[in-house]
């Protein structure tokens, strides 16, 4: 395509990507359950020594719930694309329910505000997940 405007990208290093991973607060959890794919913006945290992604739960029965029961192996992207500068961390691993004990203080320290879609605070919960970063892969603008 001899008129289209590219914007060249090369990898990340490993110190950019920890940078990004620790400053960054969300991106997308993409699952899979056979030929079946599902993805969901969520919210994260990120201390250099565990991932965690905060999940909100209406029933044990949601589409949700299904799929991160049913994949072996999560991706989850954050990213940030503008004209002038973009980037982009690909994270793959396995997700588990994460058993640590939290106050809400801490969760809020740790996460955004959640947002609501028509749902009443009192019918929300969340759960968090440990998500065990096998790897990460990172690519951003070059001059």
């Amino acid at each position: 395509m001899e008129h289209v405007e590219y914007v060249y990208t090369g990898g990340m290093a490993e110190s950019d990507m920890e940078d990004r991973l620790r400053a960054g607060e969300h991106g997308v959890l993409g699952l899979a359950e056979g030929n079946d794919a599902y993805a969901i913006p969520l919210s994260y945290h990120y201390d250099g020594d565990r991932f965690l992604l905060r999940v909100s739960e209406h029933d044990d029965e949601g589409e949700k719930n299904r799929f991160l029961e049913t994949t072996e192996t999560a991706t989850f992207v954050c990213y940030e694309a503008s004209t002038n500068e973009s980037w982009s961390i690909h994270v793959r691993g396995q997700l588990r329910r994460w058993e640590g004990d939290v106050d809400e203080a801490t969760l809020n320290d740790w996460f955004q505000p959640f947002r609501l879609f028509d749902e009443p605070t009192e019918t929300v919960e969340f759960s968090l997940y440990d998500f065990r970063m096998e790897s990460v892969a990172g690519r951003e603008t070059v001059a």
